[in-house]
């Protein structure tokens, strides 16, 4: 929040500038022209108008609409695939130039090696997509941990807020729902995980979003991986 996210809006006209005659560039801006007619609907919506004339005004006029479209899905928090995409590009070219790097709680490596050790696997879902999360863990501040991770999913298998996707995840990995802790700062995930009798924890860390009473007294709380004591497994 404090990092990645300011880097896309405070350099993605800059990044435009400079990528966009590039074929990936121009199919992120495929991806979020359509997503923008799908939206076509929603408030406060920025068309992404197609790239039918030339020059330097005609180009400008398309960033600048590229620009509005994904701040305003950022304002939104939303979780589309077209803004992921271009996120995890804009994210790639920044941790490669050492612009930025993940940072990573000082809990984290430790506990996920130790349950390694006893014979667990590791995967990640996250609404970031495989892209972005395998540069956050392969240029972060505890240098490249990817060999610590069995497997990465996004929102393509579904959205993190359907107990659906949950059963999609342990379909593929071949693992019984019940056999698999979900861990996440979002109520609302942490509750389609157990519809799909998945176990689930929610960590409490800086900076996330408050949880109502109900919430505390419902769910397992952690603030820290190193409060997790999980049996070996068989």
């Amino acid at each position: 929040q404090e990092t990645l996210f300011p880097y896309i809006r405070d350099n993605l006209k800059e990044y435009l500038r400079a990528h966009w005659e590039e074929e990936e560039c121009q199919r992120d801006i495929r991806l979020l022209r359509k997503q923008a007619q799908e939206d076509s609907s929603l408030d406060g919506v920025v068309p992404i108008p197609s790239d039918g004339g030339s020059g330097e005004e005609e180009l400008e006029r398309l960033i600048q609409a590229v620009v509005d479209n994904v701040h305003w899905q950022m304002a939104l928090d939303r979780k589309t695939t077209a803004l992921k995409q271009l996120q995890g590009h804009m994210w790639r070219a920044a941790y490669a130039t050492g612009h930025i790097k993940g940072e990573l709680f000082e809990d984290v490596v430790p506990a996920i090696r130790k349950w390694r050790e006893a014979g667990m696997k590791v995967y990640i879902y996250s609404s970031g997509s495989i892209e972005a999360q395998k540069l956050l863990f392969g240029y972060s501040t505890e240098g490249d941990i990817l060999e610590l991770f069995d497997g990465h999913f996004d929102t393509k298998i579904g959205p993190k807020v359907e107990s659906e996707s949950y059963r999609r995840i342990a379909t593929s990995i071949g693992c019984a729902t019940n056999n698999i802790l979900f861990l996440t700062d979002v109520p609302r995930e942490a509750s389609a995980a157990e519809e799909a009798e998945a176990h689930v924890a929610v960590v409490t860390r800086p900076g996330n979003a408050g949880l109502t009473d109900d919430e505390k007294s419902y769910y397992s709380l952690i603030s820290s991986f190193s409060e997790l004591f999980l049996p070996a497994s068989t």
